[in-house]
């Protein structure tokens, strides 16, 4: 029978049901495939055997030759340790285990030849090693062994249940002499040939047993390679099956509305960036399929202006848009924002949200049915089953990423034909994400700032610096200014000693005292009617200072706010503190963002700190915020599943990644269906995975 790689892993030998189960549990192995796709963490010169007389008090890992001579159990605080006495020719020294004692003292023989490994311990002039592995001379010589050896991937679990990475490697050796060592190629030759890649057998084996480190590093490049070409393969795919399959309305004219608006009421000159983007997205809605398209664009780079001219794209072609944002405040803000630009246009925009009254909605969704209605702006509550459009052209999805798959779907099924789509997002995401996360959507970048928009100076103050800030923000309010002061907690921790918000309201309440200056408050505990009060207040310039936490990150916009004031400052990740930064300078004056720190800083904290004082730019944050914390972290916790990579790293294989992505297109352009004879390795690896379902663990 040939052995198969979906073979539930309890068939191999060696594993047996209760080591399935655990193996099943801890490391979700639940098949050969699996097992062949646990790579090692590390791996350890298994070539040179120490004598005990060589040890050193360094805890370093060591071989060493010898047999045990004796057992004792002795007591502690807790239960029991198990000691053996362990002899070679020039010395002796202690074995230890303080669990699984019973078996241990089973399977070990005294006066056999036994080669042990483990870490080192050194005390009272005594040398031990606490749960070493141990194996038998006689096996260790005959064993499938490399000079390098493997460590895989435990769990306390593993190691109290006696699955050692001794185990892990006998049962490896086990899947390789049941399988032969021989597997499927996944690759063309054509690739192989190009890339000087080894095959995928020779990869496989030296990534589990390396022959040499050379080997090594072509096996573990061979792996990335692959990981990330079906990644790949799967995103170009997937946009190629869209753009053929989902057809779009064409929108063949640019008429009235959007000419009028561009010719006598655009507010100012666009940039030659927003001019690039509307080309894109032009293009995409005068062809025949549905637009698939994120809009990344920093803080303040002018999306809404775009996102605006696109809808008017819609209404000229006779179809009705749609706006959605993830927040009330950020909803009404584009409602505003648009209302006033569409001032002079005949055209009838609404705004739906939680708070909309009853009597209101009923309005909104008669207009919308009979066609009245042509922009909807709002929030979750678009989705609603009984908000239904006449004719949904264009729907717009603001900051996307705090919106699951499923309600994007929901805002398509409002149509006989789902609607254009473009994703806007403030958050900028670095190039390698992006090909990884949306690569199976065309992707539009903003990266320019209006004319006239001054750089933020940010710069980075200790807390012994305070009353010289307080000065600065003194002098600000006498110009006619007003000020954010954002802070990291709402109630007292007591395990931090960060300044926290009402501690820090009652301080600036004393050092700026009414009737001279009006101060708001405003964090997540309020209602929204309260909290949208203190808002507006600040927004028409009754209150000089707002004091926050970070519900103000996204969407406030208030261009008289020209300092940002921002208190343990290295409590916050770097794309917050840009975010945040963001608030100011949406005026013509110069802004300021000041950094408020203890002098105990982390050294991740001081890399955020002085990544933002000398820069800007929120792709350049972006990178080093992800080589910081990890693709995992900046997805947020809807996307965390969506980089489940199991060698590849993405910020540090990026070149493999773009490699990875350019042969992908290339193989795609030439052949989209994967029909020539050289790429038959690649269609049946593809359609594999699609069966076993391996890729979509990689796919949000």
């Amino acid at each position: 029978m040939r052995t198969s790689l979906q073979t539930p892993i309890d068939y191999l030998k060696g594993v047996g049901p209760s080591r399935a189960d655990l193996l099943r549990k801890e490391l979700g192995i639940q098949t050969y495939q699996d097992l062949l796709n646990l790579f090692p963490n590390r791996y350890l010169d298994r070539t040179k055997y120490f004598k005990i007389n060589e040890l050193q008090a360094n805890n370093a890992e060591v071989q060493i030759i010898g047999k045990i001579i004796k057992f004792e159990e002795i007591a502690q605080k807790r239960g029991k340790r198990l000691v053996a006495t362990f002899k070679d020719d020039t010395g002796v020294m202690e074995l230890v285990w303080f669990r699984g004692q019973k078996w241990i003292r089973e399977a070990l023989k005294l006066n056999t030849d036994y080669v042990i490994f483990g870490k080192t311990n050194y005390y009272n002039g005594k040398f031990s090693i606490p749960h070493p592995d141990t194996e038998l001379l006689s096996e260790h010589e005959q064993n499938l062994r490399s000079s390098m050896q493997a460590i895989y991937p435990s769990t306390e679990k593993l190691s109290n249940r006696g699955i050692t990475n001794r185990v892990m490697t006998k049962i490896m050796q086990n899947l390789f002499l049941e399988t032969k060592g021989r597997f499927a190629e996944s690759l063309s030759k054509n690739l192989l040939s190009d890339l000087k890649l080894i095959t995928k057998s020779e990869a496989i084996f030296n990534i589990h047993f390396p022959k040499n480190s050379d080997l090594l590093f072509k096996a573990k490049y061979r792996l990335k390679f692959e990981e990330l070409f079906y990644i790949q393969l799967q995103l170009i795919l997937k946009n190629l099956i869209h753009k053929s399959k989902i057809k779009g309305f064409p929108f063949n004219t640019v008429g009235d509305h959007f000419n009028t608006f561009y010719k006598h009421h655009l507010p100012f000159e666009l940039t030659n960036a927003q001019k690039r983007v509307l080309k894109e997205i032009r293009a995409d809605l005068g062809s025949n399929a549905q637009m698939n398209r994120l809009l990344q664009g920093d803080v303040g780079s002018g999306k809404t202006i775009v996102a605006l001219m696109a809808m008017l794209m819609a209404l000229d072609n006779g179809f009705q848009a749609c706006l959605m944002a993830p927040t009330e405040i950020l909803s009404v803000q584009h409602y505003n924002g648009l209302k006033e630009l569409c001032n002079n246009l005949n055209i009838s925009i609404k705004l739906l949200t939680g708070s909309s009254k009853t009597s209101e909605r009923r309005k909104i969704h008669e207009a919308l049915e009979n066609g009245e209605l042509d922009i909807l702006i709002g929030t979750h509550a678009v989705l609603e089953d009984k908000v239904k459009f006449k004719n949904l052209g264009l729907a717009i999805i603001d900051e996307q990423h705090r919106f699951g798959v499923e309600q994007r779907s929901k805002l398509w099924k409002k149509n006989t034909s789902p609607p254009h789509v473009l994703v806007m997002t403030a958050t900028p995401i670095p190039r390698t994400l992006a090909m990884s996360v949306y690569g199976d959507l065309d992707i539009s970048v903003i990266d320019e700032l209006p004319p006239g928009r001054k750089a933020i100076k940010t710069v980075h103050r200790y807390d012994t610096n305070r009353l010289k800030v307080l000065r600065f923000i003194r002098d600000e309010i006498k110009k006619g200014r007003q000020v954010y002061i954002v802070y990291p907690l709402i109630k007292e921790s007591a395990n931090m000693d960060y300044k926290d918000l009402m501690d820090g309201y009652e301080s600036i309440a004393r050092d700026f005292p009414m009737p001279d200056f009006q101060i708001s408050i405003v964090h997540g505990q309020m209602k929204p009617a309260d909290k949208e009060f203190e808002m507006q207040r600040f927004v028409k310039g009754e209150t000089n200072i707002m004091v926050a936490t970070t519900v103000i990150e996204v969407g406030v916009n208030v261009p008289n706010a020209s300092v940002m004031i921002i208190e343990s400052a290295e409590r916050f990740g770097l794309s917050q503190l840009h975010q945040l930064r963001g608030r100011v300078g949406r005026g013509a004056e110069q802004s300021f963002c000041i950094l408020m720190t203890s002098h105990k800083l982390s050294e991740n904290s001081k890399t955020r700190i002085k990544t933002m004082v000398s820069t800007n730019d929120g792709f350049e944050i972006a990178e080093v915020d992800l080589r910081l914390r990890g693709p995992g972290d900046i997805m947020g916790t809807q996307q965390s599943g969506v980089l489940n990579l199991r060698i590849a790293d993405i910020v540090k294989d990026n070149d493999i990644l773009q490699h990875a992505r350019y042969h992908a297109k290339q193989i795609l352009t030439k052949d989209p269906r994967l029909k020539s004879p050289d790429h038959t390795p690649i269609l049946e690896t593809y359609r594999q995975m699609a069966k076993y379902k391996n890729i979509w663990n990689y796919i949000s």
